[in-house]
């Protein structure tokens, strides 16, 4: 689990009031499985499973205090420091949280170093042992005008040169690094060209090569590539030159709303298969901050699944995004309301359930949007499960 390394007693004091530490998950709907889920090889994940508690042990995200970025560079700080009352409880759920601050080509190369060490800095609070978590979307050209162009000679070499400037700057912290949300544009580029992941896989050795950091490359989401569209094999087609070889493992569903059960299970998926191909022992992140209430990204009925609606409570009929599993490394504590299949590959196989989604922001970009916040916390189906706030 995650513990704030600054103490904010008078917000705490409302939050305690705000929530009940008994009060229990009101999503009957908030992980169930679809019937496009991958499914896992079951003898692998037995085995795996029986060496979990070892491979706990060894896992970089636990047994350490989780920091908390304290500063403007965190789109969600500045309204929570500048409100008042109930308001300033409810946008501490996001603001406190421990997050994974999304670094890229917006920052130049000449301020990244400076702009990362500041970020360190604060979230370590002055501990060096606290883990700093971390975005990394530099690739450039990326999303949809990756598949219309590829990088240029330029933009390869400023690519390689922020990389650097960026590894520089977290130095020996302890940092946990989501590489390249929405992977799977990678698959979509001009002639199948593997120029975007090369890219990834220079920032995965140089980042993996820092002593305290853990890298994790973005492979989509149990829903992208689809099971009808390639899944776990697609998937493969771009990790494998992204330099999968370097990280700890993969990150999932940064920017999709998939359930956690599915997510798990792509996760198992795809590390079974590195597993065949040579590569054991990869481990998996999830994004939980924006799954409270899962659907798959296309059947959003709305009008942009990007920016798709709040949900106004935590029993809203309606395809509607909120908070999902608070940051931890404990993933398979009861109160996720998880099945034992599913605590199972989780033991297994994830590292953690982190918050490097962004549901708070406008089309999960830019800029903060206040009623989406407040409209995510107040209708969370995880506010009244105890949170624990030890390493």
């Amino acid at each position: 689990m995650y513990r704030p390394l600054r103490a904010f007693v008078a917000a705490a004091a409302v939050l305690t009031a705000l929530t009940p530490l008994t009060s229990a998950v009101a999503t009957p709907t908030r992980d169930a499985p679809t019937p496009n889920a991958p499914t896992p090889n079951a003898a692998a994940s037995t085995a795996a499973a029986s060496t979990a508690q070892a491979a706990d042990e060894l896992n970089p995200l636990a047994g350490r205090p989780w920091g908390v970025y304290q500063g403007r560079l965190d789109q969600a700080w500045q309204p929570w420091a500048s409100a008042t009352g109930t308001d300033k409880a409810l946008l501490g759920r996001i603001a406190l949280t421990p997050k994974g601050k999304w670094f890229g080509g917006w920052i130049p190369n000449a301020q990244i170093g400076r702009k990362v060490r500041d970020y360190v800095k604060s979230a370590q609070a002055g501990n060096p042992e606290a883990l700093v978590q971390m975005t990394v979307f530099r690739v450039n050209p990326w999303e949809e005008r990756a598949c219309s162009r590829l990088p240029t000679r330029a933009e390869k070499r400023s690519y390689r040169d922020w990389t650097n400037r960026f590894a520089a700057a977290i130095g020996t912290a302890h940092t946990a690094i989501v590489l390249q949300p929405d992977g799977p544009f990678a698959l979509c580029t001009p002639g199948g060209s593997t120029i975007p992941s090369k890219l990834i896989a220079y920032s995965a050795r140089v980042l993996s090569a820092l002593p305290n950091t853990s890298v994790y490359i973005d492979v989509g989401a149990a829903d992208w590539p689809h099971p009808t569209k390639g899944g776990v094999d697609a998937v493969l087609k771009f990790l494998l030159p992204a330099g999968i070889q370097y990280a700890r493992g993969i990150a999932l569903n940064s920017t999709h709303y998939s359930s956690t059960t599915n997510e798990v299970a792509r996760g198992a998926a795809v590390v079974q298969a590195l597993e065949t191909l040579g590569m054991p022992g990869k481990k998996v992140v999830i994004n939980t901050s924006s799954n409270g209430k899962p659907f798959d990204f296309g059947t959003y009925d709305g009008v942009d699944a990007e920016n798709a609606r709040v949900c106004s409570s935590p029993l809203d009929p309606r395809i509607c995004v909120t908070l999902g599993i608070p940051p931890t490394t404990d993933v398979a504590n009861p109160a996720w309301g998880l099945s034992p299949e599913t605590n199972a590959l989780a033991t297994a196989y994830v590292d953690a359930y982190l918050w490097f989604g962004r549901p708070w922001l406008y089309k999960q970009a830019d800029p903060f949007v206040r009623t989406r916040a407040l409209g995510l916390v107040t209708s969370w189906p995880y506010a009244g499960v105890p949170v624990s706030y030890a390493g």
